[in-house]
């Protein structure tokens, strides 16, 4: 199972704003291994969910969880069509964050953030 998270802080903690992440920690963890160490992935402002336009293959293309702290339901029916589920948290850190869903353990509720009310209203003209 492919699993990534949306991070900041040099990949040190979940972000909010899935859609403009650039930085992802990309975990391919096979049923009943120990967790694999991520593979860091940067993307380009081309790359990014809110700006790609579907026309080639993507870093993130074949991810099956995606985490952050915050996405706009355009985002979330984008990685739909991608195949993905996102998966939203207050956790900060994104290994703890991985573990839980692993586990099948519940994740912090995540905190209110101005920028997703504004999301949501962009949302609503969206091409997803």
């Amino acid at each position: 199972m492919k699993i990534v998270g949306a991070t900041k802080d040099h990949w040190s903690q979940v972000s909010g704003q899935a859609g403009q992440a650039r930085d992802w920690l990309v975990f391919d963890c096979p049923p009943g291994a120990p967790l694999p160490e991520p593979q860091r992935v940067a993307l380009t402002k081309e790359q990014l969910p809110h700006h790609f336009q579907d026309t080639a293959p993507h870093p993130l293309h074949g991810v099956e969880i995606m985490i952050a702290a915050s996405a706009g339901d355009g985002y979330i029916r984008h990685m739909e069509k991608w195949g993905a589920q996102v998966v939203l948290t207050g956790e900060t850190a994104p290994l703890i964050a991985l573990q839980k869903i692993i586990a099948g353990e519940a994740l912090a509720d995540t905190r209110f953030d101005l920028t997703t009310t504004l999301c949501k209203l962009r949302d609503l003209f969206s091409r997803h």
